[in-house]
């Protein structure tokens, strides 16, 4: 079984000789947003904490415009449109509590967005509000961009690749400080998860495998182990690389925790070698791995293509939950 994913995934590259972000945003608008200045601020009722006791390390990729929203047209959103976040500087988490029965088990979810944007309200709090009705706490995470990693500049008209990972940093601090607040939050320090999507997808990647610090720690939270203990991707980037190579800045562990995957085969923004390939290196390494490839659906589907095959994916991650007993 093992050499007929490598086969697929070497397939699958071989579709395509630039595998990196594309020269435009992972984005599923469709009339050009309207833009709002000032800070993003969830719905009344809901707390958004900053991350960091003060300046988040290392400021920002380059001096940037002040935060504000981007509103675009969505017709499967509430109200038909949607969020997406510009100019993160000061990055936060959004905590929405468990509705009804509260398993202790709680989700950090990481917004995609190509390391430019991020589509807060699709990615973000959408997903929360499904997961919240299943017993569980979930956090929206509002992470450093553009440049949190690699993406495409529409300045310089290139691809460009930090040498700090800013986006990693918010992400390893955020499942810290979550874990620090367990009991404030009425979970269990050892049912916490993490779910992305696209870029937020290979954030998931990246915290499963890389546990060093990525930043010099600032106080006791950050000796708090930021390895989830579970991960779910959907429509992952950033791993498969120009030419179909395996990411050589993701060091695929032993330790990584169980993991669910699940893309579409006609995703033309990442292709899906990238969850192919990472399937194959976590399934080498002896971590449990799903994988749940569909026909059609593209990319963004997140909580859209109901009455569609791909649309039964939180079926699929409810029963998985269940069967890593995290639910």
């Amino acid at each position: 079984m093992l050499l007929s994913i490598l086969m697929l995934a070497n397939a699958a590259c071989g579709a395509s000789s630039a595998t990196t972000p594309k020269a435009i945003p992972a984005s599923p608008e469709k009339k050009s947003p309207i833009d709002k200045p000032g800070e993003w601020q969830p719905r009344s009722g809901l707390a958004q904490l900053r991350i960091w006791p003060g300046n988040a390390p290392n400021g920002t990729f380059r001096p940037q415009p002040a935060e504000s929203v981007q509103v675009y047209d969505d017709p499967g959103a509430v109200g038909g449109n949607s969020e997406a976040v510009l100019n993160v500087a000061v990055p936060t988490m959004t905590i929405m509590p468990a509705k009804g029965r509260n398993t202790g088990t709680a989700v950090i979810v990481f917004p995609g967005g190509g390391f430019q944007k991020l589509f807060i309200g699709l990615e973000g709090t959408e997903i929360c509000d499904w997961m919240t009705t299943k017993g569980i706490t979930c956090i929206v995470s509002k992470y450093r961009v553009p440049g949190g990693d690699d993406f495409w500049d529409a300045k310089t008209k290139r691809q460009i690749t930090p040498d700090i990972p800013r986006a990693l940093q918010d992400a390893q601090r955020t499942i810290r400080l979550v874990r620090s607040k367990a009991v404030e939050l009425g979970i269990n320090p050892h049912r916490i998860g993490v779910l992305g999507m696209s870029a937020g997808g290979y954030l998931v990647a990246q915290t499963s495998n890389i546990l060093t610090p990525a930043y010099r720690p600032v106080d006791a939270i950050d000796k708090i182990s930021s390895r989830p203990d579970f991960a779910i991707a959907l429509y992952p980037g950033h791993i498969c690389r120009n030419g179909g190579s395996f990411d050589p800045r993701l060091p695929v562990k032993e330790t990584a925790p169980p993991t669910f995957i699940a893309q579409t085969w006609d995703d033309a923004m990442d292709p899906v070698c990238n969850s192919l390939m990472y399937a194959t290196a976590l399934d080498k390494a002896g971590v449990p791995t799903e994988i749940h490839l569909f026909a059609k659906g593209g990319h963004a589907f997140a909580l859209r293509r109901k009455d569609e095959p791909v649309g039964k994916w939180p079926e699929l991650v409810e029963l998985w939950l269940k069967q890593i007993q995290m639910l």
